[in-house]
């Protein structure tokens, strides 16, 4: 049976796609080799600069943010090398898996899932490396499945105090676009993203920004590639092409987003995108629940993971607010799976629809007889007012 409306996708990525990037994608294919896309492909290489806030290099893949995980780690590192990574939930423990298959020794910082990364931490154990063992340090900016925000400037920061020489890798695959980062000024040499999130683009196209460093680390690293060799992109990427097929009709859409962005501004964005955060977790505290990340200041403007009671199930909950109100919510992952749900509020997204996006949970709440107090949506109402 036919549902009316529009369906409510407040996942934490992918995000709604606007109309204007609809529009731009359902352009012609044209030519990838021909003249009128060099055009094309400088205007997204040279737009996604703007983005991370870099003056390096900025590749892009036809990929989804797994390829640039793997990007990122074979395009600077050997085999055997030892990599430390903080456990601040799945994504996290993604990518030490993917490194570990690769053939590096990948260690975890154990984390609560609580909160981001701690630079403490992480400056105490470079400084019991002595001999610089550790060639990476791989950080998640912030952490999708649990809503926490690592403080990368601080991380940047603690390395430094350590005088360690480590590579510093960033995944910002969901805070680009939605959360202030700054490749560059924070000293990162390998940044990671993807399309389907802050960018508001459908999935398939990833990215690594790369430091002067982090180039130079390509020259000797001896971890096998070939479609994510960077080396074979520099060339073609002057001049606005790409060694293999991109992805032809999404960069058309990348620009589109990247012109949305500048529209609004940037620091409109990450302020939208924070406020929008700090409503939801204000109607999360009145329904009388649990927001996942626990640390203050490191919570996430990208979502907002909500723990239920214990004896009631975040799944089954979230079946109820689909059948009955039409709203996906993104689902608990591994250590937290159906003991947490997730609010997705971002990409292009304003104060009613997340007005709208809370009162379906709130229904749903009162639906699935999940124990709560009223008056959430006020609470955010206020909140935005």
């Amino acid at each position: 049976m036919r549902k009316a409306g529009r369906h409510f996708l407040q996942i934490p990525g992918p995000s709604a796609v606007p109309d204007r990037i609809l529009s731009a994608i359902g352009q012609q294919t044209i030519d990838h080799r021909g003249p009128d896309f060099a055009k094309v492909g400088l205007r997204a290489l040279d737009g996604m600069k703007s983005i991370f806030r870099t003056d390096e290099h900025v590749f892009i893949y036809p990929a989804s943010g797994t390829g640039a995980w793997e990007a990122a780690l074979v395009n600077t590192l050997s085999p055997g090398d030892r990599v430390l990574m903080f456990e601040t939930g799945h994504f996290a423990a993604m990518w030490k898996k993917l490194a570990e298959k690769l053939g590096l020794k990948a260690e975890f910082i154990e984390g609560d899932w609580r909160s981001g990364a701690d630079p403490e931490q992480i400056e105490a154990y470079l400084a019991e490396d002595k001999a610089h063992e550790i060639k990476a340090v791989c950080v998640v900016h912030n952490e999708t499945s649990t809503g926490s925000v690592s403080p990368i400037a601080e991380v940047r920061k603690a390395i430094d105090r350590a005088g360690h020489p480590a590579l510093f890798m960033v995944d910002t695959i969901s805070g680009l676009a939605s959360l202030d980062y700054r490749h560059d000024e924070w000293g990162v040499d390998v940044t990671v993203s993807g399309s389907q999130k802050g960018l508001m683009l459908p999935p398939g196209l990833s990215f690594n920004a790369a430091s002067a460093k982090a180039m130079a680390a390509n020259k000797t690293a001896k971890l096998q590639r070939s479609y994510w060799d960077w080396a074979d992109m520099v060339g073609p990427n002057k001049t606005g092409y790409f060694p293999y097929t991109p992805g032809t009709n999404l960069l058309y859409g990348l620009n589109e987003a990247i012109d949305m962005l500048h529209e609004e501004g940037l620091d409109n964005v990450f302020a939208r995108h924070a406020r929008h955060g700090a409503a939801a977790r204000a109607a999360v505290r009145k329904w009388g629940l649990e927001v996942l990340c626990a640390t203050q200041g490191q919570e996430s403007g990208v979502l907002t993971a909500v723990k239920l009671p214990d004896g009631h199930s975040a799944d089954a909950f979230r079946a109820t607010t689909l059948k009955h109100y039409d709203i996906s919510l993104g689902n608990g992952l591994s250590k937290v799976a159906d003991k947490v749900f997730r609010i997705g509020h971002l990409g292009d997204f304003n104060d009613l629809m997340l007005i709208a996006t809370l009162a379906g949970v709130e229904m749903g709440l009162s639906q699935a007889s999940v124990p709560h107090t009223k008056g959430g949506v006020q609470e955010a109402m206020n909140h935005l007012s």
